[in-house]
């Protein structure tokens, strides 16, 4: 075995493993990453699923505070493109995301069965501090928002209004761009693994203008995988 103090149990350099963790952060897919560093296909790809596990559950710690102040919510469906039926909500065949952003702080994900009252208030309830501003599109699930205690401001999409002042949600609409444009590259998402990629795209969103190799090293020099 190598001594490599950034993983245990792997005959991979600490050298390849760091030029692996490189491309990693940089967003290239494993078998790229493989190449690049003359790496087993395989051992990448389990390096890279590795880490992606790592990263999701960084991002997780770190979503257990509450959020309050002006808070965006809203919707998204994960999935293939070409899926014939019903479009945007309640598409046949993809995966609902429910997100809640804090402005000028982190976004925070959470995959759910639908974008029913029944199902978002309670995350709501237990994701949002009460007189907390929270920014919606009309979707009726939402309806009830000042009465469980919030200030409640929405911009309506159906009329093509995208921003009505400080009313929008363009915040957690430039993650869903970011997120689905990101998990394009790999060529679909298996169920079983959506959530670790969906969670890894939450870190990388919330340390974008940070350095996410040296963040990511760092764990893994007081925590190897």
């Amino acid at each position: 075995m190598q001594n490599n103090k950034y993983m245990k149990h792997t005959k991979v350099s600490e050298r390849k493993f760091k030029m692996l963790l490189r491309y990693f952060t940089l967003d290239h897919t494993a078998r790229d990453a493989a190449v690049l560093t003359n790496v087993n296909v395989r051992t990448a790809e389990r390096i890279f699923r590795l880490l992606r596990e790592r990263t999701a559950s960084l991002a997780v710690q770190e979503s257990k505070e509450a959020l309050q102040g002006e808070i965006e919510v809203d919707e998204s469906y994960f999935g293939p493109s070409r899926v014939p039926g019903k479009r945007g909500r309640g598409a046949a065949g993809k995966t609902p995301v429910f997100g809640l952003l804090k402005r000028d702080g982190n976004v925070y994900t959470q995959i759910i069965d639908s974008c029913s009252r029944e199902e978002l208030l309670p995350i709501i309830k237990g994701k949002v501090k009460e007189h907390s501003t929270v920014y919606s599109d009309y979707w009726p699930a939402y309806d009830s928002l000042v009465v469980n205690g919030y200030k409640h401001y929405r911009v309506r999409h159906s009329n093509n209004e995208f921003a009505r002042g400080n009313t929008h949600i363009n915040g957690l609409e430039s993650f869903w761009s970011f997120t689905k444009r990101r998990m394009a590259k790999f060529n679909g998402i298996a169920n079983e693994k959506f959530f670790f990629f969906l969670k890894e795209s939450e870190f990388r969103f919330n340390h974008l203008n940070e350095n996410l190799y040296k963040i990511l090293l760092t764990n893994l020099r007081n925590n190897p995988l």
